[in-house]
Parts: structure tokens; C-alpha cells; sequence
């Protein structure tokens, strides 16, 4: 009877534990694989605006004059970039970051702001989207070191009086605000994120909660394992709001009031947890990255009286 009841008890076991790393497996391709994605859905602006906000935005960004430029990163993969010239010569450049499972054509409105306000741009795809190489997501964590090479390569460029902003855009926003935390050169004058989550492994277990109503142990930290085995990082790792702590450089925070798919309090989190000069704009019912089509006049004023204090002219 005890014998029954052990070898019971350890089929038990072993059935849960295959169960639990057959989810987590699947958690993995679906969110941090390199494949066509449920466990997201990024922000679709045709759901709410039936007739297209941003075509003026998109037809400019399909004329305007465009260059491939490519970055070899630390661990081999190459990165590919579009690089948009000023309208006028200017050495000031804005690094624009894309969200999760898009590319740099997604950002034609931001692009085109920030091209207003005299910028040179760059466009990277992030590894494992767009036209860049790579099997896996780095949610911002990997690509903190690739931007750093995207800094180096605008600056090798202008000239050492290049002065550089970041934006990034959900995944964007975690990205550039994970950079924030990296030694970078004083060219670095500003970096504003939109949206983007406190860390990897809350947003994943606000996901799962949301979506498959599961609880976040043990499915998150046996991810986060077959995570590190595959793409060589730990959830844990990647936290914007760690990074934020060791910024010395400026940051704009920026989340709408009622986004439900990164929610609105990481954004507390991120602006509390940062030691560097600070602003944060909560933008009254827009949703997730809807800040600026919610209210474009004044997310550019926002956007220029902060880049106006840290860059020598905006136009």
C-alpha cells in the first residue's frame, strides 16, 4: 500500500513538473521566441481609429530620403538601422526605438516629430525584428549594449560635438530607459520613453495573469530559465527601473492614464525609482502608446520643453 501510494505520489510529481515546463516552454516561444506572436498584441491603431490618424505621417516617412546603415554587435549579430538626414545640417540626432515584435516603420509618426524638431534619425530594428539578425526578443535588456554601438557609430559620424538623444516606444521605452543605466558618452544629452514596463519579469506576469489567468509562480521563473539557456539572459536582469536608478542622464517618463497592457503604475515606479533629472507626463485616458495620437499638441510641447533644457537649440 505505501509503496503504491509512493510511486503514486511520484508520478504526481512528474506529471505536474512536465505540465509546468511543457507551459513554460511554450511561454517562451510565444513571447521571447522569434515567431508569430499571441501571447502580445502590440498597440493597433486601426482597432480604435478606423480612419488612419497618422497618414500624413506615414506618407512622408515612405518619400523622405532614407540609408541603410548596419552595426555589428557585441555577440556577432548584425543590426540594420534606417538613418533619415535633418532637413537642415544639424549635428543634433535622435535614436528612435521601436515596441515589441515591430520594426523601425512602425515609428513614422515619432519620426516625424522629432524630424520637425530638426533632428537627424535613427531607426534601428531591434535584434530578432525588422531586418536585423537574431532568434530572440531581448525586451530591451540586450539591446541596452547594442544602442550603446548605435550612440558610438552617430557620434563617429558628426563629430564629437554630436548631440544625441533616445525615444523609445513600449519595448522602446524599456529599452532606451535600460541604456539610461549604462556609461555613456556626455553627447547623450536627453532620453524620453513612452510606455514602456518597470521590469520584464511584472510584465510578463501581468500578461499571464491577464491573458491565461495563471498565477506567476512557477511559470515566470522557469521561463525566465529556459530563457537564459536560450538567449543567454535572466528576467531578473532585465529591470528599466534598476537601470533608471543609475542614470545621469535626463529622462522624460511618459504613460497614458489608462493603459491596461503595460499598466499605468509602472510608470510611478520608474519615475520614483530614477536618481537623474526628471519629468513625468501622465497623458489623462489615453491607452497603451496612444499618448501622442490622444493628444499630439501637447505631447510635442511636453517633448520640446524638455529637450529644450538639456540641447543647445530645438526647433
Amino acid at each position: 500500500m505505501r509503496k503504491r501510494m509512493k510511486w503514486g505520489l511520484l508520478g504526481a510529481v512528474g506529471l505536474t513538473t512536465s505540465l509546468f515546463t511543457f507551459a513554460s516552454t511554450y511561454l517562451y516561444k510565444t513571447a521571447v521566441g522569434i515567431s508569430k506572436k499571441e501571447f502580445v498584441a502590440e498597440y493597433s491603431m486601426e482597432d480604435i481609429y478606423p480612419d488612419d490618424p497618422w497618414e500624413k505621417e506615414k506618407r512622408w516617412y515612405q518619400t523622405v530620403e532614407k540609408d541603410i546603415l548596419v552595426q555589428r554587435a557585441t555577440d556577432g549579430l548584425l543590426l540594420s538601422g534606417l538613418f533619415i538626414p535633418a532637413k537642415t545640417a544639424s549635428k543634433k540626432v535622435a535614436i528612435i526605438a521601436h515596441g515589441y515584435s515591430g520594426s523601425n516603420r512602425d515609428m513614422a509618426p515619432w519620426a516625424k516629430l522629432y524630424y520637425d524638431l530638426g533632428f537627424n534619425l535613427l531607426l534601428p530594428d531591434a535584434r530578432g525584428h525588422g531586418e536585423s539578425e537574431g532568434d530572440y526578443i531581448g525586451f530591451g535588456w540586450h539591446e541596452r549594449e547594442d544602442y550603446v554601438l548605435w550612440i558610438q557609430q552617430m557620434i563617429e559620424k558628426f563629430g564629437a560635438d554630436t548631440e544625441v538623444i533616445l525615444y523609445g516606444l513600449s519595448m522602446g521605452g524599456a529599452t532606451v530607459m535600460n541604456v539610461s543605466g549604462e556609461i555613456l558618452p556626455s553627447n547623450v544629452k536627453a532620453i524620453v520613453e513612452d510606455c514602456g514596463y518597470s521590469s520584464v519579469s511584472k510584465e510578463m506576469a501581468h500578461q499571464l495573469k491577464t491573458m491565461y489567468k495563471l498565477p506567476q509562480y512557477p511559470f515566470i521563473p522557469l521561463t525566465s530559465f529556459i530563457t537564459k539557456i536560450k538567449a543567454g539572459y535572466w528576467f531578473g536582469e532585465a529591470n528599466p527601473e534598476k537601470q533608471v536608478q543609475k542614470s545621469r542622464t535626463p529622462i522624460l517618463f511618459i504613460h497614458g492614464s489608462n493603459d491596461q497592457f503595460v499598466p499605468t503604475h509602472m510608470a510611478y515606479d520608474v519615475y520614483e525609482a530614477a536618481s537623474c533629472p526628471k519629468e513625468l507626463y501622465i497623458v489623462p485616458e489615453a491607452g497603451h502608446a496612444y499618448g501622442y495620437i490622444t493628444n499630439k499638441e501637447e505631447y510635442r510641447k511636453r517633448i520640446k520643453g524638455f529637450l529644450s533644457k538639456y540641447l543647445s537649440k530645438i526647433d
